[in-house]
């Protein structure tokens, strides 16, 4: 058993409280991790809120990046010493995994989301001797250590920046698999996303890389869509100011948008997206609103071959996937830099406050 400094959820809608917790010993699949960075995603705001179940009090958290401090005896991925970067886990047994789509794991919910425990009912984390809430997306990454599930690591170079790509463990996967795995546009097809936060803007940059023809943006902030044009937006709406389904239909001549990903999470802009598809034009849906939220659609207007996509994670089996983004970063095609704000750990509300002002994109909370 090791203890640790951990950024704690007590009830729904309170505040993180920092508190010194226990990590069970690993077992033969796990490994435990000294946290360097991690990552703070909309999802661990929304069970914060009470929007998303998952057992509390418990520790969140799931894009952490640092550095291997033991490993279970089965483990055969990393050793001591190794970098690593965090993501979702999954079973590697059921068909979903077997086919190469692990974000769609038989287990996925109980595993990576509101579950808590390990599946045979035990505690990672502890506090003060009672079990609270942990193995979040297999890590529970808030905490300046983290017993993961070794399917939940990526290794990478000893001399890339961890500060840096711990968002690659959910946001910036989710967004450029929803364009590259999910939509896959055909050379020159359209592209609208709405929202310009990190998943958003991620796909925008995927979008630039698979040669959409128009890229258009749709937020509310104006200075979120300065940045969507600097990575590759050929238009941008300010939904705030402009009636989005007629500048759609004026940006693309009257015929609709090829492809649409809809990251905001609103049941309101996705009824909006579908509605300004092209015939044969598909959305994925990769915002999560509260469980139960619904949404009314045209069932005649789908009729004209539009597709609704929901999409996990991208799409992404991460051991493809990550090591492809880190090469993009490697290359200057992803620039992480222009996404990230850092903040100390012991700073985590005021990282999630920045959030929700809009002052930051993708918070990162630095150990």
């Amino acid at each position: 058993m090791s203890q640790a400094q951990a950024a704690v959820v007590e009830e729904a809608g309170g505040a993180f409280t920092i508190s010194e917790v226990e990590l069970d010993a690993p077992r033969p699949d796990e490994v435990l991790v000294r946290m360097v960075a991690a990552g703070l995603c909309h999802t661990d705001l929304s069970v914060r809120s009470g929007g998303l179940p998952f057992p509390l009090p418990g520790v969140l958290g799931h894009e952490g990046a640092g550095v291997v401090e033991q490993v279970g005896s089965a483990v055969t991925r990393v050793v001591p010493g190794d970098h690593v970067l965090l993501t979702f886990t999954s079973c590697g047994r059921c068909a979903a995994c077997r086919d190469g789509h692990p974000a769609y794991c038989a287990t996925w919910l109980p595993a990576n989301l509101i579950g808590g425990r390990r599946a045979d009912g035990s505690h990672t984390l502890s506090r003060a001797g009672h079990g609270i809430g942990g193995r979040f997306f297999g890590q529970s990454s808030f905490a300046t250590r983290a017993l993961v599930d070794e399917r939940s690591l990526v290794k990478v170079a000893p001399d890339l920046p961890l500060e840096v790509l711990a968002p690659l463990g959910c946001g910036i996967q989710t967004g450029v698999g929803a364009v590259l795995n999910t939509l896959r546009p055909a050379y020159g097809q359209s592209l609208a996303v709405f929202g310009s936060g990190a998943v958003g803007l991620a796909a925008i940059i995927a979008g630039t890389w698979a040669n959409a023809g128009q890229i258009i943006a749709v937020d509310l902030l104006p200075q979120r869509l300065r940045l969507a044009a600097e990575l590759g937006a050929t238009h941008t709406i300010n939904a705030a100011e402009q009636d989005v389904p007629a500048m759609l239909r004026e940006i693309t001549g009257g015929r609709g948008v090829d492809n649409a990903v809809e990251s905001t999470g609103n049941t309101g802009v996705l009824r909006t997206a579908v509605d300004a598809l092209a015939a044969r034009g598909g959305c994925a849906v990769v915002g999560a609103p509260p469980f139960g939220a619904e949404v009314a659609i045209d069932v005649n207007d789908l009729i004209a071959g539009k597709r609704i996509l929901g999409v996990t994670e991208g799409d992404s089996e991460p051991e493809t996937l990550i090591p492809f983004l880190v090469a993009q970063y490697q290359a200057g095609r992803l620039p992480l830099e222009e996404l990230i704000t850092g903040f100390d750990f012991a700073d985590i509300n005021a990282a999630a406050e920045s959030v929700h002002s809009g002052a930051s994109i993708k918070p990162v909370l630095l150990f």
